[in-house]
């Protein structure tokens, strides 16, 4: 079936990227362009690359770095008149490349598109046919799930009795944060942006505890309330005012493992945190991650996942959006807030 596609000529929509930003993205920072006529060619011989048929792709946080004038990273910014890259599923129709074939499902950076020309497949993983939704292999199974898996154990360094602090906590990242923290014995309490992000971590994902960042004048105060003995673990997602309340309530020797910064409005221009004293005074740990730097344990990853899931102990929050156009307004709206779970784009049905 794949092979039939090959020589057809079809219409490829795209997004492309505008401009450099400084503040929050904008849907206007992204375009919508149409390819009227792709013929879908078979993959030049020695180029090593693949033609891809996107199906899904994510929304991350971490793609506004890349919207950025900023070399300094650890990605490279995106090419204002290029297409956007991302983590994305899809469907190999043509291979020039041994480890993958024609109807292969992969999961890997891919174009913000409807068909795509990979040549760096150094990372692209062949994904394995079971009954685990395509999707997850953006979330649950893919860069989110092992940033919360790999930070969690490697980062946090749990103990059984730990006090556990969540930001985000409805979010790709920390909605599996509070959950592995539950199953190892710990007692997790979660801050989200509305009623309805809390009522799910309390009723669905089994937190110990959670309220609305937004309903509270001092987060010191809150965080005293739901940890009069202090907080042991604090995953971050958020930076800012919550870290630094968070600061003020760690327990000796707790640990903080350095997600991401969403609430920053500037990466250029940030805010500043305040009560870095106490990390001398309770010897905090506190250390910026990449989930990139533990790939070693991605097969171990995906089996304890994998099977954790099919065991009913975890769930999965997806936001689903419907087609590529939808993309722009989905990754803008991870900003401030209006994804419950992880936003996912479905480019194509399978």
């Amino acid at each position: 079936m794949e092979n039939q596609v090959l020589g057809k000529t079809v219409e490829n929509k795209q997004i492309k990227f505008k401009s450099y930003i400084e503040g929050i993205p904008k849907e206007t920072d992204m375009e919508l362009k149409i390819v009227k006529e792709l013929n879908l060619e078979k993959v030049s011989k020695g180029s090593n690359g693949l033609l891809v048929k996107n199906l899904y792709l994510s929304c991350d946080p971490f793609m506004r770095g890349r919207m950025r004038d900023f070399t300094g990273s650890y990605l490279p910014p995106f090419v204002p008149g290029e297409v956007i890259e991302g983590f994305g599923v899809s469907k190999v129709l043509d291979s020039d490349n041994p480890d993958f074939k024609s109807g292969d499902i992969i999961s890997g950076f891919t174009g913000w598109e409807e068909y795509s020309l990979v040549y760096n497949t150094d990372q692209m993983r062949k994904v394995q046919a079971d009954d685990m939704p395509l999707s997850y292999h953006v979330g649950l199974l893919g860069m989110p799930g092992f940033t919360a898996y790999a930070g969690f154990y490697e980062v946090c360094k749990p103990k059984r009795g730990d006090y556990v602090l969540v930001s985000a906590a409805s979010g790709a990242v920390g909605q599996l944060v509070g959950q592995l923290a539950k199953l190892y014995g710990c007692y997790v309490v979660g801050s989200a942006g509305t009623k309805q992000k809390v009522d799910i971590l309390k009723d669905r994902l089994g937190f110990d505890g959670a309220f609305n960042y937004k309903e509270e004048a001092d987060l010191d105060k809150a965080l005293r309330r739901y940890f009069p003995e202090g907080i042991d673990i604090y995953f971050d997602n958020v930076g800012g005012s919550m870290l630094d309340a968070a600061l003020l309530n760690m327990k000796i020797h707790g640990r903080i493992a350095l997600c991401g910064m969403v609430s920053q409005q500037s990466l250029s221009n940030p805010q500043g945190i305040h009560n870095l004293f106490h990390l001398i005074t309770k010897r905090v740990k506190m250390q910026g991650f990449l989930q990139s730097d533990y790939l070693h344990l991605f097969p171990r990853f995906l089996e304890d996942i994998t099977s954790l899931y099919k065991q009913g102990k975890i769930t999965y929050l997806e936001d689903m959006n419907e087609g590529l156009e939808s993309a722009p307004a989905a990754l803008v709206g991870l900003f401030s807030g209006q994804n419950t779970g992880k936003k996912v784009i479905r480019v194509a049905h399978h």
